[in-house]
């Protein structure tokens, strides 16, 4: 990988997504979970189309605040085809956008802007450490077969500051942050039903990255991991080193979906409590991406004291995740 190259898009690839997450303080103290996303997805069946509004490529774009003191999640999403100069995803370096929903890298910070229906996002992420590349230098393997995998970079500890909007009401926060930037033309294997993902930025200065494929016959099909510790060592963990094993589920009153929302995590000779800052997390995006998930902020834990914050993802426990 080389950089800023690699924070901008590889079009050519099928799919690939930007996704920033962390945990906010607003200046009265109140403690709130943000999400965005930005997704590109290449459009085969327009190839050789010529015309401007062909959907070579497709953006999408979600956003949340996870906001325990009213028990909501806000949330908002947006799909647009790339062109025409209202949406798009440039090479080089980060600069994704669709409309006035932007992700930008600007003098070595990334700028989110999601002024979504009744609420709205303006933060400067501002990392504090190197790209943490995930897998083999960068290459991340989803899946018993070698063809499923993706490129994957992580940028954690990302110092936050900006604004929020509530119904209207804006305020200064501050806080820390994750980011993703993943791509591949062949994300999950077709057995796959899904992935548990989790991001955590440790108190202690560390990273903790762990995810796990699961299979449409209920099995795990693959699992890993990376740990950059304190002193800056980082540590790569195949699948046998990875175990996520479920301790409470929480069932969504919409969609009567059950998802494990707290977990015991192990992660090499790492052992965690995962627990959710709130159970009612879950996003229905059908109609943009076509899936129904749950991705929240999440305390991590040993022995009962809190080591560090960050984010959780659960796909596919209502049917089986399709990438399109």
């Amino acid at each position: 990988m080389a950089f800023p190259r690699d924070h901008g898009s590889h079009p050519a690839f099928r799919t690939e997504w930007w996704y920033a997450t962390g945990w906010l303080r607003t200046a009265s103290g109140e403690q709130l979970g943000f999400q965005a996303t930005f997704f590109r997805s290449l459009r085969e069946e327009a190839a050789g189309n010529p015309s401007a509004f062909a959907p070579h490529q497709i953006l999408v774009a979600h956003a949340a605040i996870s906001d325990p003191a009213r028990g909501h999640l806000w949330k908002d999403q947006r799909i647009a085809r790339a062109g025409l100069g209202l949406a798009g995803a440039n090479t080089g370096d980060a600069v994704v956008w669709i409309d006035g929903w932007r992700l930008v890298r600007e003098g070595g910070s990334f700028r989110i802007r999601a002024p979504a229906t009744d609420f709205a996002l303006d933060l400067a992420l501002a990392p504090a450490q190197p790209p943490l590349l995930n897998g083999e230098a960068g290459f991340s393997r989803k899946g018993r077969s070698p063809a499923a995998a993706s490129y994957y970079y992580s940028l954690p500890h990302i110092e936050v500051r900006g604004h929020i909007a509530r119904e209207g009401r804006r305020e200064a926060v501050t806080g820390e942050a994750w980011l993703d930037h993943e791509w591949s033309s062949e994300y999950l294997e077709p057995q796959a039903a899904g992935w548990d993902w989790v991001g955590l930025n440790l108190d202690d200065g560390s990273a903790l990255m762990a995810f796990r494929i699961r299979g449409r016959d209920g099995g795990v099909r693959w699992a890993g991991g990376s740990l950059r510790t304190a002193d800056g060592r980082l540590l790569h963990f195949a699948p046998g080193d990875i175990a996520f094993t479920p301790r409470r589920s929480w069932r969504s009153p919409r969609t009567a979906i059950i998802y494990p929302v707290e977990w015991l995590l192990r992660a090499g000779d790492l052992a965690l409590s995962i627990a959710p800052l709130m159970d009612d997390q879950e996003s229905d995006t059908r109609a943009t991406t076509g899936a129904i998930y749950w991705e929240g902020a999440v305390r991590a834990s040993t022995g009962g004291r809190e080591v560090g914050r960050g984010y959780l993802e659960l796909t596919g426990y209502g049917e089986a995740l399709r990438l399109r």
